[in-house]
């Protein structure tokens, strides 16, 4: 007997958590697998309306009490430079950028436990081994590519992005560097390379993921002149971050059934009723 995927994708409900960044509130997302046939045209899709992806997952916070997290963008057209930014460019220019298939590498690895450990030590991927992190860079099904940074003349690994190729831009999934090196501001300094990386391209986005306004941990996204947030179904340019505190967030959210049936589907396909994942379901990383 031959078995076929759903052509319409089905989405799910994690079960409620901590939410790791406004304190006291609970968090839970919508997701659904990047499988089968189309899973470009469906990454695509989603992420225009405010999905992101973690392997091979596509979520977005769909929290029952709150509603802060918003997917970010950069436009590029609109994005100028600041003066502090053009130091941060210049001071790290001397590094190498190194744009390779999705495949995790000891060096990588190594990178990426210091970060954890000085940064982000009761991170909710404080515990990651090795195996775990080569699932999050290899387990892709659309076109990734990892971002290394090197130092010339140590050879050294200081900051990677794993970044995804999309229609219409660059989205920067996860990314981590060296932390001992905080005046050089690498994280800010690798969204500025990936803002020149899809300007040559002729992409006219950069995706950052969300942004929470409250969050110490996400507020530096809002420093980036050509912002723009998924709110209230549409993208609209960010014009006073101080507009968006999370105090003016309604502590309501639509019913999961509706949110579900407003996803606009590539080739007009239906989505499938969501489903509760339960305690043990699966709950893909955030950035």
């Amino acid at each position: 007997m031959r078995h076929t995927l759903p052509i319409a994708p089905q989405f799910y409900v994690t079960a409620p958590q901590p939410c790791p960044y406004l304190e006291g509130r609970m968090e839970r997302k919508l997701f659904t697998a990047l499988q089968g046939d189309g899973v470009e045209q469906l990454n695509n899709s989603l992420s225009h309306q405010g999905f992101r992806r973690s392997q091979n997952v596509l979520y977005r916070p769909s929290c029952s009490e709150c509603s802060a997290c918003m997917s970010a963008r950069i436009d590029v057209n609109r994005f100028a430079l600041t003066r502090g930014q053009r130091k941060t460019l210049n001071r790290s220019r001397h590094l190498e950028r190194r744009a390779t298939s999705p495949w995790a590498t000891e060096d990588q690895y190594a990178l990426f436990r210091r970060y954890l450990d000085q940064r982000h030590a009761d991170g909710g991927m404080a515990d990651m081994d090795v195996f775990e992190y080569a699932a999050m860079i290899e387990e892709t099904p659309i076109r990734t590519r990892v971002v290394e940074y090197v130092a010339p003349e140590s050879h050294a690994l200081t900051a990677v992005s794993l970044t995804d190729v999309l229609e219409d831009g660059l989205s920067m999934v996860y990314s981590f560097y060296d932390p001992d090196l905080p005046q050089l501001s690498l994280g800010t300094f690798m969204v500025l390379d990936h803002i020149e990386i899809a300007r040559e391209a002729g992409l006219p986005y950069v995706y950052l993921g969300y942004w929470v306004p409250g969050s110490q941990k996400m507020g530096y996204k809002a420093k980036f002149s050509g912002l723009e947030i998924y709110f209230g179904g549409e993208w609209m340019p960010m014009q006073d971050p101080a507009a968006f505190a999370r105090e003016h967030h309604p502590l309501s959210t639509a019913p999961i059934a509706e949110q579900v049936a407003n996803i606009q589907l590539p080739q007009s396909a239906s989505p499938g009723q969501p489903k509760g994942a339960g305690p043990g379901g699966s709950h893909p990383s955030k950035r």
